[in-house]
């Protein structure tokens, strides 16, 4: 019998009610990336990622979260080393103070959205009122445009954040952020994206640019399904699916065969692990890459890493940066990770 979320007993009813209205997740196996990129741009694709963009419009209204207070602007970022333009979103109090960063990273498995969608709009602006300054980077992504144009398969999206996070740092004063208190935040593919440029400072020897790490539902293991994982199996096509490889082969199919630590964080060694600074690893109870990021708690414990796991229950896969879905929870994930920045 076909899977039913409306009959599934661990789905909050709010979820449920979302999930009556979202698309199915369409997969593909694709023989190359070329054929890959040329299936999420043709124009039936991209009329469903701008219906998409339409639909996350509306968790930017102020009954969901009040803009009243705050202050939001735009930059255009150089990023090293290609010299390719990105562009950074600036959300923060309305007010001349030094305060604590949050460097926020989208997701979409560094393949397709945007940080300028209005979820991740509003998303910022929660985290935000909780006295943080919130920069958002919208990366070069491997398939499908972000806000800008050019495509580029790993490690182009992870220079572009690592970049990102530079230009905050040399610019802090200017932005009001306090340099010693800036945590690197990301849900799914941003998720991957927060753990990987730690991984990237740390090879770099500059880990203490951050002062931790934040990964919401981190998309970090590459193959799937893995019944060493059961939740790719047991809640595959709850809102994602896992199947097929376009995200995989668009982002260098050659990364996930090498274990690349740096494409998928998943596979870091003990020794990449070591001298990380803390990480929380936020995940949902009823998604198909919940047992990973539990997974990866465990690891960055066992390598000595000051970790803390948290589990939502009752939701499905990045349920806390689609607001008017459930704006509380949203809050409270907000509130979190605002917190940690400034603990």
């Amino acid at each position: 019998m076909a899977y039913d979320h409306q009959s599934d007993p661990r789905i909050d009813p709010r979820v449920k009610m979302a999930l009556d209205f979202l698309p199915g997740d369409e997969t593909r196996t694709f023989a190359t990336r070329d054929d890959a990129i040329a299936a999420a741009n043709t124009s039936e694709a991209l009329a469903i990622a701008e219906l998409t963009r339409e639909v996350l419009e509306a968790c930017d209204e102020e009954s969901v979260v009040s803009s009243k207070g705050l202050r939001v602007e735009l930059r255009k970022v150089i990023s090293s080393p290609d010299g390719n333009e990105i562009i950074l979103q600036i959300i923060r109090p309305d007010n001349d103070d030094v305060l604590p960063c949050v460097y926020y990273i989208h997701g979409g498995g560094m393949a397709t959205g945007t940080a300028l969608w209005g979820n991740y709009r509003a998303f910022g602006k929660m985290i935000a009122t909780n006295g943080v300054v919130v920069v958002m980077v919208d990366f070069r992504n491997s398939l499908q445009p972000s806000s800008v144009s050019e495509l580029a398969p790993f490690p182009g999206g992870l220079n572009d954040c690592l970049s990102g996070l530079r230009w905050t740092h040399e610019h802090a004063a200017e932005l009001g952020v306090d340099a010693s208190s800036i945590v690197v935040s990301g849900e799914s593919g941003g998720g991957n994206l927060t753990l990987a440029t730690g991984l990237a400072l740390k090879k770099a020897g500059d880990i203490g640019l951050v002062k931790g790490l934040y990964a919401f539902c981190p998309f970090i293991l590459g193959t799937y399904p893995d019944p060493a994982f059961p939740s790719t199996i047991e809640n595959n096509g709850i809102f994602i699916n896992l199947e097929g490889n376009g995200m995989v082969i668009g982002y260098g199919i050659e990364q996930i065969e090498s274990r690349n630590p740096l494409a998928w964080p998943y596979h870091a060694s003990d020794d990449d692990l070591k001298g990380l600074p803390p990480i929380i690893i936020s995940v949902n109870e009823c998604d198909p890459l919940r047992d990973e990021g539990i997974a990866m708690y465990r690891r960055l414990l066992a390598a000595g890493v000051d970790a803390r796991g948290r589990m939502i229950l009752g939701t499905m896969h990045a349920t806390e940066v689609i607001p008017n879905i459930h704006p509380d929870l949203s809050r409270d994930g907000a509130q979190h990770v605002a917190a940690f920045a400034k603990s």
